[in-house]
């Protein structure tokens, strides 16, 4: 089923730049990819375009917040050790506003490699998304389709 968002959206698109030996059968972002809100890059390959007024999710950056609404969300999707250096990728090309997901917010992703700095907060990247877009005021609705994890999530979360 394909995620519902409003089609008149009041901020910018959010763009993902995924590894590309992201397992594909494992990602969590896939039924995104053929929504408008969402641009899909892919790293190492794919030129990312500037990205002026875009919040980069980070773990060890300040709280993403209510005042960051109007910025447009860049999500490096790949596992903690591949995301380290596509965020030197970025980082070299431009630089970018570094967010992170408030700490109160869990992963339910079951996690087998430990690279993550935080594995209870290194969210699955659709959690990541799903929890930036419900503190930015976003529709969430349909993001979580497909999530096979998706009740634990909220649940944990106390969004349920």
């Amino acid at each position: 089923m394909m995620p519902t968002f409003p089609s008149k959206r009041k901020y910018p698109p959010t763009v993902v730049l995924r590894h590309r030996k992201e397992n594909l059968k494992k990602c969590t972002l896939v039924i995104l990819e053929r929504s408008e809100d969402f641009h899909f890059y892919h790293y190492p390959t794919d030129n990312v375009p500037k990205l002026n007024d875009y919040v980069l999710l980070k773990v060890d950056a300040i709280p993403l917040s209510e005042d960051d609404q109007d910025a447009g969300l860049l999500i490096l999707d790949g596992t903690w050790r591949y995301a380290s250096k596509m965020l030197q990728h970025v980082e070299n090309q431009q630089s970018f506003v570094f967010r992170s997901i408030p700490s109160a917010w869990q992963t339910t992703y079951p996690r087998k490699q430990m690279d993550c700095p935080d594995p209870q907060r290194g969210l699955a990247s659709i959690e990541a998304i799903f929890a930036a877009y419900h503190i930015l005021g976003r529709q969430t609705a349909g993001l979580l389709d497909g999530y096979y994890w998706k009740d634990l999530f909220l649940k944990r979360n106390k969004l349920y």
